[in-house]
């Protein structure tokens, strides 16, 4: 009779946890895109906390009624809003924008503690969604950017030209976006900007194509990036190139999409929208397009735009999302009815209790009147 055989050896040890769920940074381009941004009011922080772990199921309960249409969503958090929200450690490359202010041309840092960045294949999936999430922000936490993109053609931009062709594949589209071991804390984690220009749109236009493609560094009808001894120091393929200290390509993946309203004499553009594994990298690019790699040397494309609008988000993962950690503890300043108003029910610890008083193909193009 054989013998029977032996137990497993142990394994020494509980099983390692398994690693952390991003959120939806990596889905595919989409045919529709909502953008929004939104400051918290005071005392609005409870309200936001009890919105995140719900982000999913509405994602969920808005994109089952349209299987195919691809819904998903990406929440940032804002500098700022991080120390109201959270207690704890926070992200190392988590700072406000930094506003560059060039010779000629200026990108403005802009409020923003929270985005929302919704995409589908149709954009009644994106505006039901964003609906139900504004729906439950209504008196905590107010909009102040929103625009609605739509895919133009083979995706170009309202200037004609292709956006987003250098963006990474693969591997190397996750390793663009994703934080790693850099800050353990918060591995799997991604920050993202996002900038509106308004462009000159008559001005642009009256360029012949040539002097376009100049200005971008690429064919216009092609795709083509043009060769170096062609493409222009100063034009916008030249200037966001940026490379490491081995002389390896840094990216980011560019999300960008065009919008428009025909009101008021019209304003069209495309709403930028650039994720990165740190900050780092989009702020050296902008910071040679507004300031310039050498005096005098700002991006060409710049000469037809005017920058509105700048922010700085972190992306946590999708666990992070669905169990915060605890929130900050009251300020010992709040007052006594104002603490009462933010406590937690009772079954919770009072140390969760949160604080009442508390193109890169850019651009939007804007028509100028006719003369």
């Amino acid at each position: 009779m054989p013998e029977p055989a032996p137990p497993p050896a142990a394994t020494g040890g509980p099983a390692p946890a398994p690693p952390p769920q991003p959120q939806d940074v990596l889905t595919p381009l989409t045919g529709a895109a909502v953008f929004l941004v939104l400051t918290i009011d005071p005392g609005g922080e409870r309200t936001v906390r009890d919105l995140l772990p719900d982000l999913a199921g509405l994602r969920r309960s808005v994109g089952f009624r349209a299987p195919d249409g691809g819904l998903a969503c990406v929440a940032g958090i804002g500098s700022d809003a991080w120390d109201r929200l959270f207690a704890g450690p926070r992200p190392a490359g988590l700072h406000p924008f930094r506003e560059l202010v060039g010779p000629r041309h200026r990108a403005p840092a802009t409020p923003g503690d929270l985005l929302f960045h919704i995409r589908a294949a149709r954009m009644d999936l994106c505006f039901e969604l964003a609906g139900l999430l504004t729906g439950r922000l209504a008196g905590a936490a107010t909009v102040v950017d929103s625009a609605e993109g739509f895919r133009y053609f083979d995706n170009r931009d309202l200037l004609g030209f292709v956006d987003g062709t250098e963006n990474p594949e693969g591997r190397a589209a996750a390793a663009a976006v994703t934080v790693g071991a850099e800050d353990p804390a918060f591995a799997g984690c991604s920050y993202v900007i996002v900038q509106k220009y308004l462009h000159d749109l008559d001005a642009w236009n009256a360029l012949t194509v040539e002097q376009q493609e100049l200005a971008v560094g690429r064919t216009k009808l092609t795709d083509v990036e043009l060769p170096d001894a062609v493409k222009p120091p100063d034009s916008h393929v030249a200037l966001t190139g940026v490379t490491g200290p081995d002389g390896e390509e840094l990216q980011i993946m560019r999300f960008n999409m065009p919008f428009g309203s025909f009101a008021g004499g019209g304003e069209f553009g495309t709403y930028f929208i650039g994720y990165a594994a740190t900050p780092a990298v989009t702020e050296e690019m902008l910071r040679n397009m507004f300031l310039g790699r050498r005096p005098g040397r700002h991006d060409r494309l710049l000469d037809f735009s005017t920058a509105v609008t700048g922010s700085l988000f972190h992306v946590p993962t999708a666990d992070f999302l669905d169990d915060p950690p605890p929130a900050p503890p009251v300020p010992p300043e709040t007052g006594a009815a104002e603490v009462a108003e933010a406590a937690p029910a009772p079954t919770e610890s009072p140390a969760t209790a949160t604080a009442s008083d508390g193109s890169l193909a850019i651009g939007s193009l804007k028509r100028t009147p006719a003369r």
